[in-house]
């Protein structure tokens, strides 16, 4: 699973948010958890947006009218890749509502450590997928973050999955709305590490501080 992220003022979140063609920056933020707001990149068919989302793909209001929040009943913060074209929620998203997650790293707990985990030397451009939903006047977008099978180099850190992490060249495809054969995905949804991964032991995730030395897993 994928089950908490940051995003920080940095330079690599820029640079990643270049080379997406995005002028905006997503708002930094630590320790973001599932149901909670970050912003994610989407081509409705109008052109690249930031637009900001809640994390769980199916959302309701909340039973006090102060907002919005995941549906209670399914979890929806992370879709299985070998799922995509099978359940009928990810089915119809996946063929042309793909977004990208902009993070600096993503968190995993091996007992009680955690591990502040990104591309080596880069942020993270966690594959997703993104809907909108109308509460009376308010247009309210979710998005969810794809994982893949457990690999073998990471099962130590989490056993049962790791986040599909998309390389530049993956960009375009991945955003294109108008790209719906799917097929040319399954390479991309098989376990893989496509670029080296640092695995720093942090204080917590709302303190990156490093404890200990970070471990480096090479790509495949």
């Amino acid at each position: 699973m994928c089950g908490r992220f940051n995003v920080t003022d940095s330079p690599v979140v820029g640079e990643l948010m270049d080379e997406l063609g995005m002028p905006y920056r997503p708002r930094a933020q630590l320790n973001v958890p599932p149901g909670g707001t970050a912003e994610f990149v989407l081509d409705d068919g109008g052109g690249r947006q930031l637009v900001p989302g809640i994390w769980s793909l199916l959302i309701e209001e909340k039973t006090d009218g102060t907002g919005y929040r995941p549906n209670p009943k399914f979890h929806t913060f992370n879709a299985r890749s070998d799922r995509l074209t099978s359940s009928p929620l990810w089915k119809k998203a996946y063929p042309s509502r793909r977004c990208i997650v902009p993070v600096s790293a993503f968190h995993e707990w091996r007992g009680k450590q955690v591990y502040n985990i990104h591309p080596q030397g880069e942020a993270t451009a966690l594959a997703g997928l993104w809907q909108s939903w109308r509460f009376g006047d308010d247009l309210v977008n979710s998005f969810t973050v794809i994982t893949l099978p457990p690999h073998p180099r990471f099962s130590h850190i989490h056993p049962k999955s790791i986040p599909l992490m998309l390389r530049p060249e993956d960009f375009d495809m991945w955003l294109d709305p108008d790209f719906h054969q799917t097929d040319a995905f399954q390479g991309l949804m098989k376990s893989h590490i496509a670029a080296p991964l640092i695995c720093q032991p942090v204080r917590s995730t709302n303190d990156l501080d490093p404890v200990g030395d970070a471990e480096v897993l090479e790509a495949d």
